[in-house]
C-alpha cells in the first residue's frame, strides 16, 4: 500500500463554540483546508507550528511522541474540529516541529467511521455513506 492523502478542513473548535454562544460570527471562525497524509500508525492529528498559529490554537500542554528517529516532545493544542466531506471529529492536535505534513491518525479516522481502501488508495466510509459508532462492551 502506498501513501494515501485526503483533503480535510480544520477549524478552531473554540471559535465554533464562540459562534454558538453568539460571541463571534461564523465568518470569523479560523479555518483552513489542507491535504493530510493518512497515517493509521499515528494516534491523532499532527499539525505544523505554522498551521497551529493560523488556526489560533492555544497550547495546553506537552506530550512525548514516538517518531521514526526516536522520541520528541510536541505541543498539545486546544481542540480542533476535523471535517472530511459530511463527517467531523474534534480532538486535540500535536504540533510537530518543522515543516512536515499534516497527519490524520487513527483516532479521528475511527471517530468519523473512515478506513483506508488499500486497493483504491483512498479514504472512504467504513460502512458506505452511513456513519456508525462502535460501542462494544458499553451496553
Amino acid at each position: 500500500m502506498g501513501i494515501v492523502y485526503t483533503d480535510i478542513t480544520l477549524k478552531n473548535a473554540e471559535d465554533e463554540g464562540a459562534v454558538e454562544r453568539g460571541l463571534i460570527k461564523e465568518k470569523d471562525v479560523r479555518e483552513t483546508t489542507v491535504m493530510a497524509m493518512v497515517d493509521t500508525g499515528s494516534g491523532t492529528l499532527a499539525i505544523t507550528e505554522a498551521l497551529c498559529e493560523k488556526l489560533g490554537l492555544r497550547i495546553i500542554g506537552l506530550r512525548e511522541a514516538t517518531v521514526v528517529g526516536g522520541k520528541i516532545v510536541c505541543k498539545r493544542t486546544s481542540p480542533v474540529t476535523i471535517y472530511w466531506k459530511d463527517r467531523s471529529s474534534t480532538c486535540n492536535a500535536l504540533v510537530v516541529p518543522g515543516e512536515g505534513s499534516v497527519l490524520l491518525g487513527a483516532i479521528p479516522l475511527e471517530d468519523m467511521d473512515l478506513v483506508v481502501n488499500p486497493v483504491k488508495q483512498v479514504v472512504e466510509g467504513a460502512h458506505g455513506d452511513e456513519v456508525l459508532a462502535m460501542l462494544m462492551g458499553i451496553i
